[in-house]
């Protein structure tokens, strides 16, 4: 399941209500900008980078994705497809959603050695059902998306709801799933949806927030499969292992299977803290999630950072908690907020993975710099952040970053080149946001941050 929590997260920070009519004060404004015919961004199909720490980890990581629920719940047996395993979509089908699929199968097949193929046949082991978001969220309203299991569509999972049937833990084999996504979304979110639940339909179905380098877990700052999600894949399908098999019995495996597929990773130590308390994950929902009122947002948030700081973590876990507590005072409290993320920053860049936890962090903070007026700084930090959101394939970061860069330009003057980066931003913010009117309102909002800093 894909949790909405980080859509807010990726809000700007102090943005107030937009103006009505807002232009830049550069030669092209944000009506301009959207009007203009630019293609869609299209981003190649990038393998992912090896893990980077030991197998006696990874085997942990495993065995925890694998035998538990995202709800604590234990998990009986290891269940998987056997055989080959088709897929198709079905339902209103996005333009560029059989594309995605098409990359994400390549990608599927040649790292996580999967033989996945896609069908226009009724019985797909695997459907991908297209639908409104309004009709999924009175489902789920804490899923952007979602997988289940034995059915095919989203009236059997209606007629289903409440029985034995959608149980993953009374499975035994996985025969056929389903994947809800909305119709009427961005394509970065289609795709992000397409990576994360076809993900889960093939493999481990829990997510672990101390994974930094993997789509398995619920802080959603990975938008794509990584090397290790596809090293737990081609774990999941490895022929040393069978459907049925209990954790002690895939645990005795585990070591001979790990070092053979990742060889790399054979040498001593560790990193992070083994387990979450259960806590810290209802801290995270009540400061992030849907539904919590305001006023207890940033309690949480601060209990998140307490609970971080007294199990010593260093980990993106200590990072994810000084990222909430700036995104939750950075309305009223904007000097707080900037040491916040500064403090993310500092963790972020610890992390062994492609750098896309830092490069929000550093986004947020060139955010902050744009409404006061440190035109230099704005820059500084969106140069630094702008490789880091290209290699994670976030459009919609990439995009915010180029326009945050460009109103920072306008500030110093440099209108010439403000206006070249804003039609250089339209392909990634039309991936990244998907309607017009998403555009134009995200161009919005960084425009008033400009605005605010001198005074307009």
């Amino acid at each position: 399941m894909r949790r909405i929590t980080l859509l807010a997260l990726l809000a700007l920070v102090a943005c107030g209500p937009a103006p009505r009519a807002p232009v830049s004060k550069g030669s092209l404004g944000v009506a301009d900008v959207t009007n203009t015919p630019v293609a869609v961004l299209a981003f190649a199909p990038v393998a992912g980078q090896a893990p980077m720490r030991p197998n006696d980890q990874i085997a942990t990581d495993f065995l925890d994705l694998e035998f538990r629920m995202e709800s604590g719940q234990a998990l009986p047996r290891l269940t998987r497809f056997e055989g080959p395993i088709t897929i198709r979509l079905t339902g209103d089908v996005p333009r560029g959603a059989a594309a995605e699929l098409s990359h994400l199968v390549a990608r599927l097949r040649a790292e996580a050695g999967l033989d996945l193929r896609p069908t226009n046949g009724a019985t797909a082991a695997i459907t991908v059902e297209f639908t409104p978001k309004a009709a999924l969220q009175r489902l789920e309203p804490r899923a952007s998306c979602f997988v289940a299991p034995n059915v095919s569509s989203l009236r059997e999972y209606r007629s289903r709801r409440g029985t034995a049937a959608l149980d993953w833990q009374g499975l035994t084999a996985r025969d056929r799933v389903a994947i809800f996504v909305p119709s009427d979304t961005s394509p970065q979110e289609v795709r992000d949806c397409l990576h994360e639940e076809i993900a889960q339909a093939l493999g481990p179905l829990n997510d672990l927030y101390r994974l930094p380098d993997s789509v398995f877990n619920d802080d959603n700052f990975q938008s794509v499969l990584t090397g290790f999600d596809m090293l737990m894949l081609r774990l999941h399908h490895a022929p040393e292992l069978t459907g049925g098999m209990t954790e002690a019995q895939v645990a005795a495996r585990l070591p001979a299977l790990v070092a053979r597929l990742n060889p790399s990773g054979q040498y001593p130590g560790g990193w992070g803290t083994p387990d979450t308390p259960r806590a810290w994950m209802q801290a995270v929902d009540l400061a992030l999630g849907p539904g919590t009122p305001k006023s207890a947002r940033l309690p949480a948030a601060r209990r998140m950072l307490a609970i971080a700081q007294s199990q010593g973590w260093t980990d993106n876990r200590a990072g994810f908690a000084w990222f909430a507590l700036g995104r939750l005072l950075a309305e009223d409290e904007p000097a707080a907020a900037e040491r916040a993320f500064g403090q993310a920053a500092l963790v972020y860049r610890t992390l062994p993975d492609d750098g896309v936890h830092l490069s929000h962090a550093l986004m947020q903070l060139s955010a902050i710099a744009l409404a006061q007026g440190r035109a230099d700084q704005a820059i500084a930090l969106t140069d630094q952040a702008l490789p880091l959101a290209r290699l994670g394939q976030n459009a919609a970061l990439l995009a915010s970053l180029q326009l945050i860069k460009a109103e920072a330009l306008s500030q110093l003057g440099r209108d010439t080149e403000a206006a070249a980066l804003r039609l250089d931003s339209l392909p990634a913010a039309r991936y990244g946001f998907g309607a017009e009117q998403a555009v134009r309102q995200r161009a919005a909002e960084i425009a008033a941050l400009g605005a605010r800093a001198s005074g307009g």
